[in-house]
């Protein structure tokens, strides 16, 4: 039999943490149906149930001021779980008994958590759990997210509230409420105060919010002892440092370059080992087993391909994403957004967006996964409209080749790239606040919760959960355009010529297209449909049409290729310690190459053509990692749009730049 269970707070009250704890490897994050919000859900057994939790997201009130609250009321309202379970955190708690108000209202069978137990004793505040029971009416069970105490007394709670039907007390207000109340019908008092609120307007709204404070304010001190009123409380000490305007930001910069260095130097031998092992072992391993055929080219190019190309994201993205829930769950998270919250206003954002952006120069598709950090849907959807225009490091691998073939300073056009990312992903946002997201920017509350020492188990399945996630939704949708692409490249069969395949046909049907950029070529047009699958394939894709001549490759050997990429396996380990330990960031590092291209491209292209192509390159939507998580956090449509529109703004943005140049150079 299956209890369906609501974890239903305020933001950072622990309800991740206890859900963690409950449902282990069963933990599965996604979004709601039809909004940016995410959904943590999972399963227990006990007891002969199946007890299937869902975690709420982090709202203050059942109001539907924002899509957070909106989709938590209609889960209550709509979906009528079989047990509410209310987390306070213990320490704030009579800020969190106001929620806890309007869920009693609702008259659902409720247990009551009492998490943070750890931190409310060291702080010196006991709470009467007995009494607070009597009270209300509803079992109270003391937990710890952190380390999982009270684990077994809450799965306890949960059967005997669901088995014995337990509800809440009906609230009792004020007489003169009362009054108000008795006038409506409704079959709960929930229902009754909805109804009253559209009958008597301010006055009754005015009177409700002060007998939900009372109740809030006089049930705490009912329930509530503080025994050590002078108890050292160490956030407020760590705070007065990271929170000054100024030493603040340089230990958050500081704390940003840790966070990029340790995530990228880490994941970097990691993906270049995984990149190896699929194209130099897997592929030629089932060609050596099928022999020579279209069957066994499809198989290892096209599906090995697009399986080796996800694998080739998901060290940076656990690494970024582990790092990202040791802030967050550390309270450190939070604070950032406090920081930068004076910045961004004035560019009509929150001070969440802040860190999305910054993670964009390290790789879009963690970037974009980071903003469900975000409150509202609108500013999600603005920071998702920004990401794609940072530029990562693959952008930076051809921006160095163009730069250095190119223009006598390299280093200062590869930087005023990097700015012009920067002016049109703010531009973007500008026009979408005065076009599409009109109105007034909402003035957000920043919760700060108190400094704790995260739970590494807590923050290990966290991030294999968002792991697996983009796995199932993005992996999809790359492994279907590598196999469009590969057929491209391939078809009609025999072929051996770009120019003569489908891509090629494709290409110069570009051409006329591309043409206002200067880019005339259809080997430079050619070359940009499979950097639609990533970046930094530009430069291979470009020898390959090219007919760059390669080293030939030994012939295949199984054994001894499988002997290569255990040593290789071990470099990794070795290479990302080493990485870690180094003080200088080695991953942005990028290795000169492509001879032979060079002078190929010399001959083809001159400095306005070049700036174009690495304008477009900068501004058309980054990789199909990008277009994957896109679709998957703002949806088909806005994926879609996005796509078209960064298009249009790359393919102006190039034929400017291709027409200043030219005036330049003369």
């Amino acid at each position: 039999m299956r209890i369906n269970v609501a974890l239903v707070g305020n933001p950072n009250v622990g309800k991740t943490s206890l859900l963690n704890h409950i449902a282990g490897t069963t933990l599965r994050v996604g979004n709601w149906a039809g909004t940016t919000v995410e959904k943590k859900e999972g399963k227990a057994f006990y007891k002969g149930y199946e007890i299937y939790l869902v975690d709420l997201p982090g709202i203050y009130s059942l109001e539907p001021f924002s899509e957070a609250e909106q989709v938590a009321r209609d889960y209550l309202l709509n979906q009528k779980p079989d047990v509410v379970v209310n987390v306070l955190e213990t320490p704030n708690m009579e800020r969190d008994l106001l929620l806890t108000a309007e869920l009693l209202e609702m008259e659902l069978p409720t247990v009551i958590a009492l998490n943070m137990v750890d931190e409310a004793r060291r702080l010196g505040i006991e709470v009467d759990k007995e009494k607070l029971s009597e009270l209300l009416g509803v079992k109270v069970v003391q937990t710890n997210g952190r380390t999982g105490e009270g684990k077994e007394e809450l799965l306890e709670a949960i059967v005997q509230t669901y088995e014995q039907k337990i509800k809440p007390f009906p609230l009792k207000y004020s007489q003169t409420l009362e009054e108000y109340l008795s006038k409506v019908d409704g079959n709960t008092k929930f229902e009754k105060i909805k109804k009253a609120q559209g009958l008597y307007g301010e006055d009754f709204e005015r009177l409700l919010k002060d007998e939900r404070f009372a109740f809030a304010h006089g049930l705490f001190y009912k329930v509530v002892k503080k025994v050590n009123q002078g108890a050292f409380e160490l956030t407020d000490s760590l705070d007065k440092l990271l929170l000054h305007p100024i030493f603040g930001l340089f230990f958050f910069l500081f704390l940003m370059f840790f966070m990029f260095k340790i995530a990228f130097d880490f994941s970097a031998p990691w993906m270049e080992w995984l990149d190896g092992f699929m194209n130099n072992f897997i592929s030629p391993l089932i060609v050596y087993l099928l022999g020579e055929s279209l069957l066994s080219r499809f198989l290892s190019e096209a599906v090995v391909g697009g399986v080796g190309f996800v694998l080739t994201f998901l060290p940076l993205i656990a690494s970024i994403l582990f790092i990202l829930s040791l802030l967050e769950f550390s309270g450190y998270l939070p604070r950032v957004a406090f920081l930068m919250d004076g910045l961004m206003h004035r560019l009509g954002l929150h001070g969440t967006s802040f860190i999305p952006l910054l993670l964009g120069f390290g790789c879009n598709v963690p970037a974009i996964m980071a903003s469900r950090v975000m409150e509202t849907k609108r500013d999600k959807l603005l920071v998702l409209a920004m990401v794609p225009f940072m530029s990562c490091p693959a952008r930076l691998v051809v921006f160095s080749f163009f730069a250095v073939l190119f223009f006598p300073n390299p280093v200062l056009v590869i930087f005023l790239l990097y700015l012009f990312g920067v002016l049109v992903a703010f531009l973007t946002s500008f026009l979408l606040q005065k076009l599409v997201y009109r109105g007034a920017l909402h003035h957000m509350i920043l919760e700060l919760p108190p400094y704790r020492l995260p739970a590494l188990k807590l923050v290990l399945r966290l991030t294999w959960a968002h792991v697996k996630h983009f796995i199932y939704r993005a992996g999809t949708l790359i492994f279907a355009v590598s196999v469009v692409l590969w057929a491209m490249l391939n078809l009609p069969p025999g072929v051996s010529n770009p120019k003569d395949s489908l891509a090629g046909y494709v290409g110069r049907a570009l051409v006329p297209i591309f043409k206002p950029m200067g880019l005339e070529d259809w080997q430079i047009t050619t070359s940009l449909i499979p950097a639609f699958l990533a970046r930094e394939i530009v430069l291979s894709s470009m020898a390959v049409i090219y007919s760059v001549e390669e080293e030939k490759k030994e012939e295949f050997e199984p054994r001894k290729a499988l002997q290569e990429q255990g040593v290789a396996f071990v470099n990794a380990f070795k290479e990302s310690v080493l990485n870690v330990l180094n003080p200088m960031p080695k991953a942005f590092e990028v290795e000169e190459e492509h001879s032979q291209l060079k002078s190929a491209i010399k001959n083809s292209m001159n400095p306005a053509q070049a700036l174009a192509f690495m304008v477009f390159i900068l501004l058309y939507t980054s990789c199909l990692g990008t277009v994957a998580v896109l679709q998957k956090e703002g949806g088909t449509k806005f994926a879609l749009l996005f796509l078209a529109y960064s298009f249009a703004v790359a393919w102006v943005s190039g034929v400017i730049a291709y027409r200043l140049m030219s005036l330049l150079v003369g």
